[in-house]
């Protein structure tokens, strides 16, 4: 059985997915049929669930497969392994609707952190379940190399007026909008930077407002300049 990485050459246009075919086949287990083509990774989709299992090879200075679950297109779990074994049965898991407690299991290679099990149980609306997923980004690269942005997303998460918008992100800056679909055109109040200067900036339309020494200023700026009454995001 291929059970690990080794020195195939898994950039090549199908190889992981047949390798996965292969490996389930040896393990007794159904994998579904590879959803569309996706060069060197490999995806599946579960039937009618929202079920989704994204599989990628070593690369990039990883010596592992990486193996991530997604529940309705959003992130809920995932890990990285070196036995092949251990991606197959957690795809198999997964896609067959056996829930991430059951998946991980079956699978230890999969992590999942507390509000995706809540989630998976009772799902959160559209505006939580973005501001969740963002802050969870600190856990995997490359968002785990952005601190100060990390802290600047918690600040704004823990003003009960910002955390009923929907936070946007572009280049690690953090912006707010009033609606959930087609939220660029309805960006309302400061842009918050975190990488200003060595400061915090609190920015509009570009133009510099104020910068603080910590994310926790700088997002109390931004609140309190909000209209009277805005929110929540809808």
């Amino acid at each position: 059985m291929n059970s690990g990485s080794g020195k195939r050459k898994w950039d090549e246009d199908g190889a992981l997915r047949a390798a996965l075919r292969d490996t389930a086949e040896e393990l007794g287990l159904v994998l579904p049929e590879s959803d569309g083509q996706w060069g060197c990774l490999a995806e599946y989709l579960g039937a009618g669930n929202g079920l989704r299992a994204v599989v990628s090879p070593p690369g990039n200075g990883r010596r592992t497969f990486d193996v991530r679950l997604q529940l309705n297109r959003t992130p809920v779990a995932g890990g990285g392994t070196s036995d092949l074994a251990k991606a197959a049965r957690a795809v198999a898991a997964w896609t067959g609707g056996a829930g991430l407690e059951e998946t991980r299991a079956r699978a230890s290679c999969i992590k999942y952190r507390p509000w995706a099990l809540a989630h998976e149980r009772e799902p959160f609306g559209k505006v939580e379940l973005t501001w969740l997923v963002k802050l969870d980004r600190i856990h995997s690269a490359p968002f785990s190399r952005h601190p100060r942005a990390h802290e600047v997303l918690a600040a704004a998460y823990a003003q009960p007026v910002l955390r009923g918008l929907m936070p946007v992100n572009s280049h690690y800056n953090l912006w707010f909008s009033t609606t959930i679909e087609e939220f660029w055109k309805t960006h309302v109040g400061y842009v918050l930077c975190p990488y200003d200067e060595g400061l915090y900036g609190v920015r509009s339309r570009g133009e510099l407002i104020a910068r603080t020494e910590t994310a926790e200023e700088a997002v109390a700026l931004v609140a309190a300049a909000l209209p009277e009454g805005i929110g929540p995001a809808s």
